[in-house]
């Protein structure tokens, strides 16, 4: 696989997992929490993506072997 396709998947990750904690933080705002709280949910949802991303990426690289 290229190098340039694998610096693209991961900045695709990047941006995807940084537009779902965006959408997390503001919805908590949104909801009335304060803007520590709606940080937190930002970051958790931050690295729930990337988690679910290496979770996928793992098992893709095992069927291909």
């Amino acid at each position: 696989m290229s190098v340039a396709i694998v610096l693209l998947t991961i900045a695709l990750i990047l941006v995807v997992a940084l537009l779902a904690a965006a959408g997390a933080a503001m919805l908590a705002r949104l909801n009335g929490a304060t803007y520590p709280a709606a940080f937190q949910q930002a970051a958790l949802v931050f690295a729930a993506v990337i988690s679910l991303a290496a979770a996928v990426t793992a098992a893709l690289a095992s069927l291909r072997s």
